[in-house]
């Protein structure tokens, strides 16, 4: 009788236990740091997921600019200021350079990861490649290789992001305003493909036609960063 007395009142000492932990941890503030993931840096760059629907047609440099900003805020990234990476080519003259139009970095894509700390750097040593070239949703864009390849993207820029020098041959679809006669200079995202790899000056376009820049690799696509 007296073991059984003793059982109980141990029983019953451990309920109580157990009744003034659960009791403490519901009025002990929650002190554990969150574990989630960090929220990734703002974007400031992409390439776009669908190019004007009219080839080299964008508008001019004005159209270019619009897409990019349309995009930007219908992927809630709207409250920045979006150029589109394009040089010009007026007649007889060196035209606007792509790289004074975006700004001096540093840049990042959708995921939060770096393409360049500064415009030296996204020259020099562009993080642009396959798996860094998202659009502004965060999705890859297709390359060589995949289902469809669309890695030309428009630039009408030199390697150094300078416009070119006045000659016969046309860089930017006739600044931009040709869905027809004419070519672009296009770079590959991807890094793939001929004896060019760069990211902004790989080859020459068929043509200003979506027809011939869909031919050749291509869909009208362009690079888009942010100014501020």
């Amino acid at each position: 009788m007296f073991k059984t007395l003793n059982q109980k009142k141990f029983v019953a000492l451990l309920a109580l236990a157990a009744l003034t932990l659960v009791a403490c941890d519901q009025q002990a503030p929650n002190t554990e740091p969150s574990t989630g993931p960090m929220p990734a840096q703002d974007m400031s760059f992409f390439i776009t997921s669908e190019g004007s629907g009219n080839g080299g047609d964008l508008g001019g440099l004005e159209g270019a600019d619009s897409h990019c900003q349309n995009l930007a805020e219908a992927a809630g990234a709207g409250d920045k200021n979006w150029v589109a990476y394009l040089g010009t080519e007026p007649g007889g003259a060196r035209g606007i350079d792509a790289r004074s139009r975006i700004g001096n970095g540093p840049w990042h894509n959708a995921a939060g990861e770096m393409i360049a700390k500064d415009i030296d750097d996204l020259h020099l040593n562009a993080n642009i490649v396959r798996g860094t070239a998202l659009d502004e949703n965060g999705n890859r864009v297709l390359g060589r290789g995949d289902s469809t390849n669309r890695h030309d993207i428009l630039t009408g820029a030199m390697e150094d992001g300078t416009a070119f020098f006045p000659d016969a041959e046309d860089h930017t679809c006739n600044n931009w305003t040709s869905s027809g006669e004419g070519s672009a200079m296009v770079g590959h995202f991807d890094r793939q493909g001929g004896g060019n790899t760069s990211w902004n000056t790989a080859h020459q376009s068929r043509s200003c036609s979506l027809a011939d820049l869909r031919a050749t690799g291509g869909d009208g696509l362009l690079y888009c960063f942010a100014t501020d």
